[in-house]
């Protein structure tokens, strides 16, 4: 292969590449550089998206550090297309008061993120994770005129090295029992080989690192923090890009390297597994988000104890396993990262107009901007799984999911813990529209000055919302399709 068909293979990335250094050129440069670099990262990302259509079917480099598929193209201009909604997001962020900077961090965390589903093999894996994580670390902590962002930035970044080294050391043990990197390499040698204790110890560290990027409890507790504290259109794509990275890798480690193990006989004879691993990590999760999201004032430190629940949600269709787990896992976070950028879209409106996000900032919204309030109440909604929202068949395909994968239905306990935990989630999403409807505003405030740019962003959004819930087969076939 030469180097202008290697070139041709990684085009999305170099076009992001590309875009990240002229954004931040122009923001050195150039002196209207807020609107002049949105509208270049914008631009770059959309081209992003048509050299991504524009692949092979399939092709592998290096040993499955870049492959081509069918799945991971499309969860390429997924993470593209979050990027670029997170692009509109942040026009009139005050993260904007630095905007060449801030945009460059934001399109190498969409590199890292590209890398992440585009390759299987876990060293490539790795360096996805720590291009994504030092580029959220950063903007996280963006935001210099609010003490709160720096905290955000600092513990995020504590828990992310943290997170770093298990996964670096999980993989380590890992390469030392397989011999081998590569997760197709990985699964066809476990399916012959006896399991050493090593390696189970490799398979948990790995899974621990994944659940400190997931923010699965008890490794969430960088969240609340990160969520409240960081910029808002930062807060928003680490909830949603990296949550749908790290979900699609994680399927792919848990059911493509690891899931020979399922059937390993010498695997049933030791104590710790991934399959009881993941499930408990998946209850904790569900319980402790829930209950601890009861007792919050604040809508982003809702949003992220909200965020620890929806990560046990999504960790069904992995504790499922098989094509029809990893599918609706698939489903459900992408559904869930685009609903959350809807819904962090509101909140960063809501606080540039009010100067904050607390309860009583919302306070009669609907009075002062219906169009805010209606999209605010569907994104609220389709995360409480009301239908006829995508939220609602999301969470019906997880359940059924998981239900047929159990024999017996031995994962009937963990479904129902997931029904009464969204039971429990609908009284405080309904808690955040009835502030929005029917409480009057704390002070009076003028009509809100959304432009035409964030208004349709917005309802892009909820319409896509309500589209996947009335016809979700327009994302469920092509991943169906697509999940080898």
């Amino acid at each position: 292969m030469n180097y202008l068909e290697l070139l041709k293979l990684v085009s999305p990335e170099a076009i992001v590449v590309i875009t990240a250094l002229a954004v931040l050129a122009i923001g050195l440069t150039i002196e209207r550089a807020s609107v002049f670099g949105s509208a270049v990262a914008a631009l770059g990302l959309v081209v992003a998206v048509g050299a991504v259509l524009l692949l092979p079917h399939n092709a592998t480099l290096f040993g499955g550090m870049l492959v081509i598929t069918p799945l991971n193209s499309l969860f390429k201009i997924i993470c593209i297309t979050l990027a670029f909604f997170t692009v509109l997001l942040a026009r009139t962020d005050r993260a904007s008061r630095n905007p060449g900077e801030y945009l460059a961090m934001l399109l190498l965390a969409t590199i890292g993120l590209m890398l992440l589903v585009g390759s299987e093999e876990l060293l490539m894996i790795f360096i996805g994770l720590e291009l994504t994580g030092l580029s959220l670390y950063v903007m996280a902590a963006f935001d210099k005129t609010d003490v709160r962002s720096a905290e955000a930035g600092l513990k995020y970044f504590l828990f992310g090295s943290t997170a770093s080294a298990f996964t670096l050391f999980g993989i380590s043990f890992i390469y030392g029992m397989s011999g081998t990197t590569s997760l197709v390499a990985i699964g066809q040698r476990l399916t012959t080989e006896s399991v050493q204790p090593l390696l189970a110890v490799g398979i948990v560290m790995t899974l621990i690192g994944f659940a400190f990027k997931i923010a699965a409890a008890p490794f969430h507790l960088w969240a609340p923090d990160a969520y409240q504290g960081a910029p808002v259109p930062s807060a928003a794509f680490i909830a949603s890009g990296s949550k749908v990275a790290s979900f699609v890798v994680l399927g792919k480690i848990v059911l493509v390297g690891f899931g020979p193990l399922h059937g390993n006989a010498d695997w049933h004879a030791m104590v710790a597994g991934w399959m009881p691993v993941l499930a408990a990590l998946a209850a904790f999760s569900i319980v402790v988000g829930n209950l601890v999201a009861l007792a919050q004032s604040n809508v982003r430190r809702l949003l992220a104890y909200s965020a620890v629940a929806h990560a046990g949600y999504t960790l069904l269709g992995l504790v499922a396993g098989g094509r029809d787990g990893f599918s609706a896992t698939l489903f459900y976070t992408t559904v869930y990262a685009v609903t959350l950028v809807g819904a962090f879209g509101v909140v960063a409106l809501v606080r540039r107009e009010t100067g904050g996000d607390d309860f009583s900032n919302f306070s009669g919204l609907s009075s002062r901007s219906p169009l805010l309030a209606g999209c605010m109440a569907i994104f609220m909604l389709s995360l409480a799984g009301m239908p006829p929202l995508a939220g609602f068949f999301g969470k019906f395909y997880l359940f059924s999911a998981a239900l047929r994968a159990g024999a017996n239905h031995g994962l009937l306990w963990l479904v129902a813990l997931a029904l009464f935990g969204s039971l429990i989630s609908l009284y405080y999403y309904l808690i955040i529209l009835k502030v929005i409807f029917m409480d009057e505003p704390a002070t009076e405030i003028s009509t809100f000055r959304v432009d035409w740019l964030q208004r349709m962003s917005l309802a892009v959004l909820a319409i896509a919302v309500l589209f996947l819930g009335v016809w979700p087969g327009a994302l469920v076939a092509p991943i169906v399709a697509s999940v080898p």
